[in-house]
């Protein structure tokens, strides 16, 4: 059961770290340092990046659990 959750939270990291990166910069952070707060949109987000949001949240919640339950699961093992 341990080494189900480690690949599948390692899994869940990789998808995380490269969801993360596809997100469109939002500015007023680093990227105004590098030039990636030049455009703004002054409109609503496109349904890609609604539905990219959705899919990083849900990730980010099955990335969670899998930290929990690793965290429960090695705390009560014996």
């Amino acid at each position: 059961m341990s080494t189900l959750l480690t690949i599948l939270l390692v899994i869940a990291s990789l998808l995380l770290i490269l969801l993360v990166l596809l997100h469109k910069g939002r500015g007023g952070g680093l990227s105004d340092m590098f030039g990636g707060g030049v455009s703004s949109s002054l409109g609503g987000s496109s349904i890609a990046e609604r539905n990219l949001d959705r899919f990083t949240i849900g990730i980010g919640v099955i990335w969670f659990a899998c930290v929990i339950a690793l965290g429960l699961l090695l705390a009560y093992q014996n």
